[in-house]
């Protein structure tokens, strides 16, 4: 049966589409003239602007903003698995701008995710915490976002299985005959047990991250070193039960999102062990990204791939942002060469971003940043709409690239 919300896509999407691919070149070209420095800074200025906005709105009602619906904001509880970019979000706008009440709002609302800290149910405590209380730990060294963070380790490797050597992502649906469902994904939240592997000096964590980044190294990738999205194990013995998607286009297509989290996942278990594999991935998803033929020519992908309706399918800022976060990070582990055209293509994207086809205009986009971010296709849900870990990868790729520049 036909999603209906496919055909509701139609003209807004196909109009955005195909007029990006037409225009974006020229749009590019004007926009590049602009020193990234002074790009930088006023995204900076708008991303303050914007959530000075999304503050106000979500001051008196409970939870965290995640996107927009028709029009109305929606917001979430701590037990999503966006719940923690917001605070997160607003620990780097405390780290960019250097004021005072971005930091307190980070504080309240960091603390509304510790129930994330026990919470068994889900592979996402990376994210949920990692996000709010990692860049709180790092900006503060409060020893409270320590204990947080150790306990949320702690939780996550309940989900370890060494017969299959990975951490199960999701509990069982009612009705799937998956047996331990593993996403690509879950490379995110395998920060959280390196980082605590360090502070607790605990082994056991970096253990249980090393081995659940080779066994996706063995089994997500194909030829061409796509991904797939979910990857289905026997738990009593290990073997590979199914390779399928949910959030993709097809089994055998490539997610773009996915691709972004494998990228940028690789990239930091590279930074964390120095394991040449893991950077040889990350190489070679990077360069299946930045070469790929559908890839449009602003940087910014469709949300699939190999979605068939492509150029008239929607984008997906969120996997562009992701990606120019992750190559900025890996052209610091590479020649000379290579970090110059990773660095290149990172700002490429960063520009797009930050031009007016996808940056929010003043008090527009429910209060978020970036526009035209795609969350789960399939289902119909959260189609060309902001989203707040496009807004929170955003952020951090900016905070990555001004790092790089010249002091003035």
């Amino acid at each position: 049966m036909l999603d209906p919300c496919r055909k509701m896509l139609s003209r807004a999407t196909k109009t955005f589409a195909c007029g990006l691919v037409f225009a974006a070149a020229h749009a590019g070209q004007a926009q590049a003239a602009e020193p990234i420095a002074a790009v930088i800074a006023r995204d900076f200025q708008a991303a303050a602007a914007q959530y000075r906005t999304l503050l106000a709105k979500v001051q008196d009602r409970p939870g965290f903003p995640r996107t927009v619906d028709g029009g109305a904001l929606v917001t979430v509880g701590p037990k999503d698995w966006t719940a923690g970019f917001f605070p997160g979000s607003l620990w780097y706008l405390f780290e960019a701008t250097g004021d005072q009440r971005w930091k307190t709002a980070a504080v309240r609302y960091t603390a509304q995710t510790a129930p994330a800290k026990f919470d068994k149910s889900q592979h996402d405590l990376g994210f949920m915490l990692g996000s709010g209380y990692g860049n709180g730990y790092r900006l503060t060294n409060d020893p409270a976002y320590r204990d947080a963070l150790l306990a949320g380790a702690t939780t996550l490797i309940t989900r370890f299985n060494p017969k299959v050597g990975a951490i199960q992502s999701w509990d069982l649906w009612p009705n799937s005959t998956w047996k331990f469902p593993v996403i690509v994904d879950n490379m995110m939240n395998l920060e959280l047990l390196m980082w605590a592997a360090r502070a607790a000096n605990e082994p056991r964590y970096r253990e249980i991250a090393i081995a659940h980044a080779d066994t996706t190294l063995r089994n997500h990738f194909r030829p061409d070193d796509s991904s797939y999205h979910l990857v289905d194990y026997d738990p009593q013995t290990g073997a590979v039960r199914a390779r399928v998607t949910v959030q993709g286009f097809a089994d055998a297509s490539s997610w773009a999102r996915g691709q972004a989290w494998g990228l940028y996942g690789y990239t930091m278990m590279y930074r964390e062990t120095r394991k040449p594999e893991y950077l040889a991935q990350a190489r070679r998803i990077a360069a299946f990204f930045m070469d790929h033929p559908r890839l449009p020519p602003d940087a910014i992908p469709y949300w699939d791939f190999d979605d068939s309706a492509i150029p008239n399918a929607p984008r997906d800022a969120s996997a562009a942002a992701i990606t120019s976060s992750a190559l900025l990070e890996l052209a610091g582990f590479v020649d000379a060469a290579s970090a110059a055209r990773y660095r290149a293509f990172a700002e490429r994207q960063l520009r797009s971003l930050s031009s007016s086809d996808y940056l929010a205009a003043p008090g527009d986009n429910g209060g978020f940043l970036l526009k035209h971010a795609t969350g789960h296709k399939p289902a119909g849900k959260e189609i060309d709409v902001p989203l707040n870990y496009a807004d929170y990868y955003f952020l951090e790729a900016l905070l990555r690239l001004r790092a790089t520049l010249p002091a003035r």
